[in-house]
């Protein structure tokens, strides 16, 4: 009975986001032993913000997560995913969770600027916050898309003077890599239509990316599969560095809720991620 009540409202929270949800999915919150450094900014606008998750362990410093929300370029926030952060702090990284304008106050590629941005930041600042220069980014859904392009296309930390290379590996969870958008919301985030080749992060690979994993779950009605099969092969193709799992059961909520005290469809998510991340240490 615990276990389909825990599955149904995680489910729902993802989608509908309501406080009350939010509140049970992030309640480990209040026994965390870790250090959280909140809404520290990496940019001059109200949503440029950032929390860090500090985990509480014996070694100096840590490998560095920054982690992308999910909500479809228009929603979401740091403050919901908190669970994500505590999770990955207590496997010992120094968890960072940013924030991006969203539309439509903004548009394609501001919010991708905005990622690059706040890992600049992390690159630059995280050793004050006990991380180390192992850098790894991952992210759910849209947040998985923000991650994997701003690796990808090289312009975006470019502007910043840096490179894909500073960062170890990458983890893409239930991600729309490569697509052409359809939904009138979604054409406007991402136009006009000659643009919509820039969202594509497999028109970007060219084999010296970091390495991906690209996590999938089997009953996703979200994010098409196609999408990590398109950028799997073109990563291949290019002679990079891929891994898949594509988890029999769960819809797309499932594989984020997987970082929830409560992860009721049993997804080892954190788990793969962790090895993944663990196996691409400098």
């Amino acid at each position: 009975m615990i276990k389909a009540f825990t599955s149904i409202t995680l489910t729902a929270f993802l989608f509908s986001c309501t406080p009350l949800q939010f509140a049970l999915v992030n309640a480990p919150l209040i026994s965390y032993e870790g250090e959280i450094v909140k809404d520290v900014s990496y940019g001059e606008h109200q949503r440029q913000a950032l929390d860090i998750y500090i985990p509480k362990v014996e070694q100096e410093n840590s490998p560095v997560v920054v982690f992308f929300h999910g909500g479809r370029w228009t929603e979401g926030s740091k403050e919901q995913y908190k669970f994500v952060g505590m999770t990955l702090s207590n496997m010992g990284y120094v968890v960072v969770l940013p924030n991006t304008r969203l539309y439509p106050e903004v548009k394609f590629p501001v919010f991708a600027q905005d990622a690059a941005k706040s890992l600049a930041w992390v690159y630059d600042n995280i050793s004050q916050y006990k991380g180390n220069q192992n850098l790894f980014v991952s992210g759910h859904s849209s947040g998985a898309h923000l991650g994997a392009l701003i690796v990808a296309d090289e312009s975006f930390l470019g502007a910043y003077q840096l490179s894909p290379g500073i960062v170890n590996a990458f983890a893409g969870i239930s991600g729309p890599y490569d697509f052409v958008p359809q939904a009138p919301d979604v054409r406007d985030i991402f136009g006009p239509p000659e643009n919509f080749p820039n969202l594509v992060v497999t028109n970007f690979i060219d084999g010296d990316e970091p390495p991906m994993l690209l996590l999938y779950t089997g009953e996703d009605e979200t994010v098409h599969i196609r999408n990590l099969e398109k950028l799997k092969a073109g990563i291949e193709e290019a002679g990079g560095i891929v891994e898949t799992i594509i988890y029999e059961d769960g819809g797309h909520a499932a594989s984020v809720a997987a970082f929830s005290w409560a992860n009721p469809s049993d997804l080892p998510v954190p788990k793969d991620i962790d090895d993944f991340f663990m196996r691409h240490l400098r």
